[in-house]
């Protein structure tokens, strides 16, 4: 028989002592969980703003412990993204903010007709990674812990040496002629002459490239073998993307104009995408990409998570990456290519073969210089500026 602790009462010693000494005994025992102290419930958000930079915003949120979190707004322009934080500041200062979960429903939840949607769910997102990051600050640990723990001990990561993302150059007609799919097909056979066998390769069709062309093109480059076909079509009519799927025999990818576990649960009820790519700045933030990714497990399909944020949101990123158990590989662009050096510092690193280390430090492990976000909007190169692709003929064109 095992021993027990001298200071819990056993069953007989309750059995034996009858119904009052049972209640006595009982009384000197600590409650459950009385040693577990909540020493954040009384902490409260006291700021909420929005600040733009570049083509991005920012969000900070500031408490009365003085932790500030930081969160980044995504694919907005960033004047109407800082607008719409000031707008939610009512909804959230004095809220606890390591209430996470009741405050992402409390803010998409808000209001009937704005319910979803990208100025909405992007806005959103950010806000939810600075709540992630004042909640690991205030608990003292990376949030990738308060997630469940790593899954893995680094971050397979693209690009880099041996993994690489080919692009359409588009603009591309609802079919094609015989040399529109070979200069495609020529970067695919080039890339993988270059790289060799044991490099990985992906294709980003960007919703440019139509239904019927994607197939002539898919079927050319199949003896490549390359790792995915990415956003195959617009979303919204998941009947596209069964056609799609009958048609092509190389995996397929999309999910970084879906928001939400509502609008990625039909790629997987239909089989018609074989790996998701939410984007934590996109989907609704760390809270919503976790979730995407425990449904996706269900269908056994992998997320290979789309980024296109600076350090902060590729950090949130990887929080989620590392803790869930079914990821094939995550997007990130470093060394200014986003953002200017040093606006924000992240504190993992990538090794050689494109593996990021987990972020080190409380909350997202990343530092914000708030003094040069001036100096990034007077450069009249990273100003926000509305997108008018269209085709040779001047009729408007997708992406």
């Amino acid at each position: 028989m095992s021993e027990q602790p001298e200071d819990v009462v056993n069953r007989r010693e309750i059995l034996g002592a009858g119904a009052a000494g049972a209640a006595a005994l009982l009384a000197q025992q600590p409650a459950a969980g009385g040693q577990v102290e909540d020493r954040h419930s009384n902490l409260r958000i006291t700021s909420v703003r929005g600040l733009p930079c570049g083509t991005k915003a920012y969000v900070k949120i500031e408490t009365s412990a003085g932790i500030t979190g930081w969160g980044e707004i995504t694919g907005l322009d960033p004047r109407v993204a800082s607008a719409l934080v000031d707008s939610l500041r009512e909804l959230l200062v004095d809220q606890n903010p390591t209430r996470i979960e009741h405050l992402w429903q409390k803010l998409f939840r808000s209001h009937r007709d704005m319910r979803g949607g990208p100025f909405m769910t992007h806005t959103i997102s950010a806000i939810d990674m600075a709540l992630w990051d004042i909640t690991g600050k205030a608990w003292g640990v990376p949030v990738y812990r308060l997630l469940g723990g790593p899954c893995r001990d680094k971050v397979r990561m693209y690009p880099a040496a041996k993994a690489t993302k080919l692009g359409t150059g588009g603009p591309h007609n609802f079919s094609a002629n015989p040399d529109e799919i070979d200069r495609l097909v020529r970067m695919v056979r080039e890339t993988r002459q270059r790289l060799g066998p044991d490099a990985t390769i992906m294709f980003d069709a960007h919703c440019a490239v139509p239904p019927a062309m994607l197939i002539q093109f898919a079927a050319a480059i199949q003896p490549y073998d390359i790792l995915f076909l990415e956003e195959v079509a617009v979303p919204g009519n998941i009947e596209v993307f069964k056609r799609l799927k009958e048609q092509i025999r190389i995996p397929m990818a999309t999910g970084e104009r879906d928001r939400t576990i509502w609008e990625m649960i039909g790629y997987l009820q239909n089989g018609c995408i074989d790996i998701l790519q939410p984007d934590v700045g996109h989907t609704g933030g760390i809270s919503q990409a976790k979730k995407i990714a425990t449904l996706a497990e269900a269908y056994h399909v992998p997320l290979a998570p789309h980024n296109t944020c600076s350090e902060l949101g590729l950090s949130a990123s990887i929080h989620v990456s590392a803790s869930i158990p079914f990821f094939l590989i995550q997007e990130g662009y470093l060394d200014g290519h986003i953002m200017p050096a040093g606006v924000a510092r992240k504190t993992f690193t990538q090794d050689k073969d494109g593996y990021a280390s987990l972020p080190q430090g409380p909350g997202l492990g990343v530092e914000m210089d708030e003094a040069q976000f001036a100096k990034v909007n007077a450069d009249p190169r990273r100003r926000f500026r509305w997108p008018t692709p269209t085709y040779a003929d001047g009729a408007v064109r997708d992406y």
